[in-house]
């Protein structure tokens, strides 16, 4: 049976473990520099070291990105930085740049090469390019259709791997590329310090009248002009696998951990399905719901024009908050580190690699010192502190969840 790869977010230490605990094949990771997604916890040396070894432990492979745009000041410790990522393990590092990709084929030559979709790769033409110098796999442009990714699978080698967005954050930009936050703000998008003006509101200003702004009215809340919705692209994985794609990648670095599990449950349950040759379960769409997200859409994976802006607002969908995530569990009672507070009583519902959610109903609550005695509470449960809660069956990594309440 073919293999295809799901490729999950690593923006810390929680964000790996949840990664791997529910279902990764492989996670992207960076270090404190370099890499586009600087608001991310990120891995200083030592960290990342750790890191990789624990991916190799779970059988998942480590990508590690230093896909930033580099000045000439830069270069000698981005060599130096692809050496240590050998020494570490990676498994490959995600570029973007035909220098770095050089100064990497000399610093970390057993380090394989895959080249960030910021090159913006839109046809086999530059693909082939990318292989001849050395890359094994191309991350393909966000801005391409599932039949323009199978034209160009049908034209590059066997052997050159392609990588495509499946989930997560778009930008209004070509692949990534654009210079408006560094233009508003001073912080430079392709240098991983993106300040989302994108995700901003914006107004008209008449030359002859300053001070006066017009409303750019497409609703009644004014109009984001330039706010993207994010990629859903869990319905059309059968075409993808179809259109022999390798590695399929959710985006969200940046995001919580909560994020990192939950959306790499989904697509791990998905892909498994389709790879089986099983229908992908509608309710899937519905667990992606309750993750934070901005309204959905296919992306350009199925094209239709109007669909991928949002004009009416820029906050995150957030319906669904998690309650805890368990730590230990003796099979009877779990011992959780609490995010928001829930009661006994309360009905939650229970997310556990591997499987479907399932509501559980909390029994009975006692709090943790940090000697390890316990006091049973019912309410006034405060955040990062520990608990023990009566649950059976729930392994380390499960996540409490409930709904938000208005």
């Amino acid at each position: 049976m073919r293999t295809v790869e799901l490729l999950s977010p690593a923006g810390d230490r929680e964000k790996l473990e949840m990664a791997l605990a529910y279902g990764a094949d492989a996670v992207y990771m960076a270090g404190k520099s370099y890499g586009l997604r600087m608001g991310a916890g990120n891995f200083a040396p030592d960290e990342l070291r750790e890191a990789i070894a624990l991916a190799h432990r779970n059988g998942a492979r480590a990508y590690v990105t230093v896909n930033t745009v580099p000045r000439e000041r830069e270069l000698d410790g981005i060599g130096e930085f692809c050496a240590l990522c050998e020494d570490c393990g990676a498994d490959a590092l995600i570029l973007s740049d035909a220098g770095v990709l050089s100064i990497a084929k000399r610093r970390a030559p057993s380090v394989a090469v895959h080249m960030s979709t910021q090159a913006g790769i839109t046809n086999s033409a530059s693909a082939e390019l990318w292989h001849s110098l050395g890359a094994q796999r191309v991350i393909l442009a966000r801005e391409l259709s599932v039949e323009e990714i199978a034209e160009i699978r049908a034209h590059v080698p066997a052997e050159l791997e392609l990588e495509v967005f499946i989930h997560g954050a778009m930008c209004v930009s070509f692949s990534g590329r654009c210079l408006l936050s560094d233009y508003m703000t001073g912080r430079e998008g392709n240098r991983g310090e993106c300040a989302q003006p994108c995700r901003w509101r914006y107004a008209l200003m008449q030359s002859e009248k300053p001070g006066e702004f017009f409303e750019v009215e497409e609703h009644a809340e004014g109009s984001y002009i330039l706010n993207s919705r994010d990629l859903c692209g869990i319905e059309q994985i059968g075409a993808l696998v179809a259109a022999g794609v390798d590695s399929l990648k959710i985006e969200g670095r940046s995001k919580s951990a909560y994020y990192a599990g939950a959306v790499t449950s989904v697509y791990r349950r998905a892909l498994d399905d389709c790879l089986a040759g099983k229908t992908v379960d509608p309710a899937l769409l519905e667990e992606l719901d309750r993750v934070s997200h901005r309204p959905y859409c296919t992306g350009f994976l199925v094209p239709v024009n109007g669909t991928r802006q949002f004009y009416q607002e820029s906050r995150y969908v957030r319906d669904w908050e998690v309650c805890a995530i368990v730590e230990e569990s003796d099979g009877a009672s779990v011992t959780v580190a609490m995010k928001n507070p829930f009661r006994v009583g309360e009905l939650l519902e229970l997310l556990c690699p591997g499987g479907a959610p399932r509501e559980v109903r909390v029994e009975k609550i006692w709090e943790l010192d940090e000697l390890g005695e316990e006091t049973a509470v019912d309410a006034a449960m405060r955040n990062q502190r520990r608990y023990r809660i009566l649950l059976d069956g729930a392994p380390r990594y499960s996540m409490l969840r409930k709904p938000k309440k208005d």
